[in-house]
């Protein structure tokens, strides 16, 4: 790889923020993650990821990118600290439109664990890359930049609470999440905020430990059930390390989960399976309930900035955070870093603006996802186009199919994970399948007979 760089700095040390410090690893002599936490000595929660509490887990496409960046991490989570790979549509059961869709085998490897352990495997791998190091307990003013502000040269920080000093680098990048201030720092240097696009969910999830016996949910790893009509709730319950569950459930606009037993159970059972119910009425409780809100899905639109200073990058949930009932974060951080690799390759020049657009295109699939779901819910404002109604009619339908068909149920899980594009699922070979999956029963079983007489 060649070298663009003496020093690159991260700022964020949460999954986002190590996995841009992996990309540039390769290409700057020295890397340094700025971390406003101390570092757990153990694989436990931390104050600056507050939903490190709740249900995690790794989408295949993240799987396999974090694999590809970091050989063995996979096996490393599974074998130290108890994680667990699987098939994502055979061994975790999938809810969607109240359907339950058939399992398959099929090539879709995920791999769940607790965030705090997933993190805290992908943190010892980067930091013991020779040219990584981190700066713990590092609170970022702002950043520096020469006299003419169009070229950012490092940050202004204070360092377990020291006088601010400066640290100087030849790219600095925002993976602060959510809360980035990057908006408000660039005003400050005459800059133009970016442009950004808010849907109000409203969504909070309360989520618990317990106890996992073998025989629980047949064996299977999980299920997960999203929210539709009438409740719009929606539950996950994953295996996790030290034969533990973790249960969140949640809904749209102020519907919260109770924080005690008698009301948690009580709304695990208007899911439409209660097959969550059944093993939290039964299982031994390992934590107190916890709580999590997140008011809106947020994506602010660097790409489209006129302006943007040099040997500066904004990164992961500080560009787009999605609503977390989807899982998409993590992968989506992978996929940029992957592609920001791609575009340090070809150089330092106009980074910025390569890196945005690839970024954008990255972004658009999973916020489409996750938006145009949501927005199904009557009471989440927002424009509702003729097309993203036709889409929304459509998967129900391929819900419908996909009850009895694993292949259809096999090809819409390849897009939840961000495998394949949302596009596929209009192929004509998959809309055909749609199309007999919700013909009447008795058409159905005449269309199988002509199919065995052919």
């Amino acid at each position: 790889m060649s070298n663009l760089g003496k020093h690159a700095i991260v700022i964020g040390a949460s999954m986002g923020g190590l996995l841009a410090a992996r990309a540039l690893a390769d290409f700057y002599t020295t890397v340094t993650v700025l971390e406003r936490d101390a570092f757990p000595a153990a694989d436990t929660a931390r104050k600056g990821v507050p939903q490190g509490r709740h249900t995690h887990g790794l989408l295949a496409r993240g799987s396999a990118v974090i694999e590809e960046f970091f050989p063995g991490y996979n096996a490393e989570v599974v074998e130290r600290s108890g994680g667990l790979i699987g098939d994502v549509a055979n061994d975790v059961i999938w809810m969607g439109r109240n359907v339950r869709l058939a399992s398959g085998a099929s090539d879709l490897i995920g791999l769940i664990a607790s965030r705090p352990v997933l993190e805290g495997h992908l943190r010892r791998r980067l930091l013991a890359l020779p040219n990584v190091r981190a700066i713990e307990s590092c609170a970022v003013q702002g950043l520096a930049t020469d006299s003419t502000r169009k070229r950012v040269t490092g940050v202004r920080a204070c360092v377990d609470g020291k006088p601010e000093e400066t640290i100087e680098a030849d790219l600095v990048v925002d993976a602060t999440g959510r809360g980035s201030s990057t908006a408000a720092w660039l005003e400050a240097l005459g800059y133009e905020a970016p442009a950004s696009e808010k849907v109000e969910i409203g969504i909070c999830y309360t989520t618990r430990t317990y106890r996992r016996r073998p025989t629980d949910l047949d064996g299977r790893q999980g299920i997960v059930v999203a929210g539709s009509a009438p409740n719009w709730r929606s539950g996950v319950m994953l295996a996790q390390e030290n034969d533990s569950w973790i249960i969140s459930t949640g809904g749209f606009l102020g519907d919260d989960a109770p924080d005690n037993d008698e009301g948690f159970l009580a709304y695990l059972a208007t899911l439409p399976t209660m097959e969550i119910h059944d093993v939290a009425a039964r299982a031994e409780p390992l934590t107190e309930f916890r709580r999590y809100r997140y008011a809106s899905s947020l994506r602010r639109r660097y790409e489209k900035l006129a302006r943007f200073p040099d040997n500066y990058l904004v990164f992961g949930d500080a560009i787009c955070s999605f609503n977390p009932v989807y899982g998409q974060g993590m992968t989506v951080a992978a996929e940029e870093a992957l592609m920001l690799q791609q575009c340090l390759r070809a150089g330092s020049d106009e980074l910025a603006r390569r890196f945005f657009g690839a970024a954008a295109r990255i972004v658009d699939i999973p916020w489409d996802i996750a938006v145009g779901n949501d927005l199904r819910h009557p009471k989440v404002k927002g424009a509702r186009p003729p097309m993203q109604r036709f889409i929304n009619w459509y998967i129900g339908k391929l819900h419908v199919a996909a009850a009895k068909d694993s292949t259809l149920a096999v090809s819409f899980l390849k897009v939840v994970n961000l495998m394949i594009p949302p596009s596929s699922l209009l192929s004509p070979t998959i809309a055909w399948r749609v199309w007999r999956g919700n013909l009447p029963t008795a058409l159905s079983v005449s269309s199988s007979a002509v199919e065995r007489a052919t």
